[in-house]
């Protein structure tokens, strides 16, 4: 008996990441830009629910469990903060991946995705890719659909560059726009502490600046490429090496948006981080730390000294997955 057929639902979860190299090259002709990046999924989760509707809706709501519901986004013309919820209708990646799905199957069954976010909004950690994996996932359990992941990974990528790598997990080098992976076999863990920022940032415009510093300075943008020794690295789990060696792009075009996320960096060396980066295109932090103890004790320390909300979190993690559910029980939460 399947899951939906007894809970009359089906739970998956979705990792976020982050990004311990991201390399940018020029503007391709389609608009995007071609990067070079490492990929490390994370153990925060994106977790939704999928249930049956009769009328053939797709609707989503977000749970109550939800540890982020919206952020705030400065605007570039006034300076003025502006709210902005998470989208519920079909501007939500879970609903369109939904609905994609539900396109390739060829049938108009309706389903409620019910999401619980924990991973920050427009934080450069992949949150909306993860919700997208997540319903994919748990749509193709309720649907039947006997998808394979790569089948999954394949859809995904129409919806997204991240999608496919937050269905599959782990560590991955990402080209093209991201999501031409290459998995990577790994032997050790790093352990990181993610520290979300109040104001989010859109990756559109972060790149836009990357281009302007670049064409301000005289540089010219050359085909991305990753430093192989950080590969070997993040496969064997060297958190010394890794420090030494993480990069990313992306940073100083979000740090001249957002300069308090330098301040925020200057706080987590001081307080005993290997190494202090942002995430993606921002404007969440990490920090690499030695250890599970460490990246604990950090965490402790930066919010009695920022107040801000700090994560320990330990990589890699599993990609999308179904949660267990056994007969009288309520979900396995993961």
């Amino acid at each position: 008996m399947r899951d939906s057929e007894f809970f009359g639902y089906v739970t998956a979860v979705a990792p976020g990441k982050v990004n311990m190299g991201l390399r940018v090259g020029p503007q391709r002709e389609d608009g995007y830009h071609s990067v070079a990046t490492l990929y490390l999924a994370v153990s925060l989760h994106e977790e939704v629910t999928a249930s049956p509707r009769d009328d053939g809706a797709v609707t989503v709501t977000l749970s109550e469990r939800s540890a982020f519901r919206e952020t705030e986004f400065r605007d570039r013309r006034t300076g003025e903060a502006v709210t902005v919820p998470v989208p519920v209708d079909e501007n939500n990646l879970a609903h369109r991946a939904a609905v994609l799905l539900r396109e390739k199957l060829g049938h108009r069954d309706g389903v409620d995705l019910t999401i619980t976010k924990n991973v920050p909004i427009a934080g450069g950690m992949g949150g909306g890719s993860a919700d997208a994996a997540a319903a994919l996932v748990a749509c193709s359990a309720l649907w039947d659909a006997g998808y394979s992941k790569e089948q999954l990974a394949e859809l995904g990528a129409e919806l997204g560059a991240d999608v496919p790598f937050a269905i599959f997990g782990g560590a991955a080098v990402g080209q093209g726009v991201g999501d031409e992976l290459s998995p990577l076999l790994t032997r050790g863990e790093l352990h990181v502490v993610v520290v979300p920022a109040t104001t989010g940032l859109s990756t559109p415009e972060v790149y836009a600046r990357l281009d302007a510093l670049r064409q301000e300075a005289g540089i010219v943008a050359e085909t991305p490429e990753l430093d192989q020794d950080l590969i070997r690295a993040v496969c064997t789990g060297d958190a010394e090496s890794v420090a030494v060696l993480m990069a990313n792009d992306m940073q100083a075009p979000a740090v001249s948006m957002l300069p308090v996320l330098d301040d925020m960096m200057d706080v987590g060396m001081v307080e005993g981080a290997l190494q202090g980066m942002v995430s993606g295109s921002g404007p969440t932090v990490m920090f690499l730390t030695r250890d599970a103890e460490s990246a604990a004790a950090l965490a402790g320390r930066l919010e009695e000294r920022t107040s801000a909300w700090a994560i320990p979190v330990t990589g890699p993690a599993q990609g999308a997955r179904l949660l267990t559910h056994r007969p009288g029980e309520s979900p396995v939460r993961g």
